[in-house]
Parts: C-alpha cells; sequence; structure tokens
C-alpha cells in the first residue's frame, strides 16, 4: 500500500508544478493590479476586512475557488462577478502570481 500512496503523492506533485509552470505569474500580476489588488492587495495581504490573504496560497487552492465562483458553486457578492470575467488563462497566472509570493510569520516572544 506505501508505494501507491507514495506514486499518488508524486503524481499529485508533478501535475501541480505542471500547472504553476505553465501560468504566467508576471501576467498573473497584471491581472492583479487591475482586478484582484483593490480587495486582496497586489502583495496578497487583504486590504478589506472580509477579503482573504492570497500570499504563499497553494496555486491549486486558488484555481479551484476562481472556478467555484465562476460556476457559482460558491458564492460571493463581487467574486462571483469577477470571476465571470476572467477567463482560465488569467486564473491560472493570477493563482500562479499569488502563490509565488512568500511570506514569513514570526512567533511572538
Amino acid at each position: 500500500m506505501k508505494p501507491f500512496v507514495v506514486s499518488v503523492a508524486a503524481l499529485i506533485a508533478a501535475v501541480s508544478a505542471n500547472t504553476a509552470l505553465a501560468a504566467d505569474p508576471a501576467a498573473g500580476k497584471k491581472v492583479a493590479q487591475g482586478t484582484c489588488a483593490v480587495c486582496h492587495g497586489l502583495d496578497g495581504i487583504a486590504k478589506v476586512p472580509d477579503a482573504p490573504h492570497l500570499a504563499g496560497e497553494n496555486v491549486e487552492y486558488l484555481m479551484r475557488q476562481l472556478k467555484a465562483f465562476k460556476s457559482g458553486e460558491r458564492k460571493h457578492e463581487q467574486m462571483s462577478i469577477i470571476a465571470q470575467s476572467m477567463k482560465d488563462e488569467d486564473m491560472e497566472n493570477v493563482s500562479a502570481w499569488y502563490s509565488q509570493i512568500q511570506i514569513k510569520a514570526e512567533m511572538p516572544k
């Protein structure tokens, strides 16, 4: 059973890497500047209280959420409209942009 689990994990990692490599983070930055930054910040740190931080999030998670907004599976007054106007390529690129932002957490002293 362990070899199967390792194989599945390797396959998932390979697919994830291919998704991230196929996307263009620089193009995603442009999309983020024009569409996302007002609420989520260009740096991925939310600027409004009800918007989540996107910096450093997993690319697959971000894609899944955008697709859910676009399909209507997930609903939000603004995000549902924004996702409807996004092409799959834009979603991949902006997801790549936000996923590549590195954040640092520090423990309180």
